[in-house]
């Protein structure tokens, strides 16, 4: 995907969303992350596809030394904003995961969270994970047909038939997990409604 073509949909800021409903999600979803975490030696870490930081400082908190990337040089200003007003450390720059430099990044555990249904070649980015991961990875995409199901239910992207502008792929969470065993084995999987996450360690 190019830096130049930034997806809608991929810049909603869902860790700070006003809607009650959206809020209790997040709760879940970050009640599972912090759960994979917990099994992982605290080290160093690399989130791929950052956003506004919310993860990274997460992660930081607990003690690891994190640095993130993203497709959007204007979001990873705004993660840097972010971790400074948090007092973690974090580093962050723009950089879409097709062109990261595999030797230069790698990183004991690698966060791939909400990313993978955005980018235009899954097994390419999968490829680039296992090479980062050294051996730890998290990742997490939307739950499908149940993501799309819950966004026309909420009257959202009807013409799309549920679809969230920029998501080209698409998973249920038995294919997301095939998908991963590609190259990496699968330690845990947990399903906060409505997303599967995984920790994997790379073969």
């Amino acid at each position: 995907m190019s830096p130049d073509v930034q997806p809608a949909g991929n810049y909603y800021d869902k860790y700070r969303t006003a809607n009650p409903i959206a809020r209790r999600l997040m709760r879940g979803f970050l009640d599972a992350f912090d759960s994979l975490v917990e099994r992982v030696p605290v080290s160093n870490a690399l989130e791929i596809g950052c956003g506004e930081g919310e993860l990274s400082i997460r992660l930081a908190r607990r003690g690891f030394r994190v640095r993130g990337c993203d497709i959007s040089a204007d979001i990873v200003e705004e993660a840097r904003r972010r971790a400074h007003a948090a007092g973690v450390e974090a580093s962050f720059w723009p950089q879409p995961i097709e062109t990261i430099d595999v030797a230069a990044e790698a990183a004991p555990l690698v966060v791939c969270c909400e990313v993978l249904e955005h980018v235009d070649d899954p097994l390419r980015a999968i490829d680039a994970l296992a090479g980062l991961a050294r051996p730890h990875l998290i990742a997490s995409v939307p739950r499908e047909p149940l993501w799309r199901a819950l966004n026309m239910a909420r009257g959202k992207y009807l013409g799309a038939l549920g679809n969230t502008p920029g998501h080209v792929n698409h998973w249920g969470r038995g294919a997301f997990l095939q998908l991963m065993s590609r190259r990496f084995d699968i330690l845990q999987v947990r399903s906060p409604l409505p997303w599967t996450m995984v920790l994997c360690r790379r073969r």
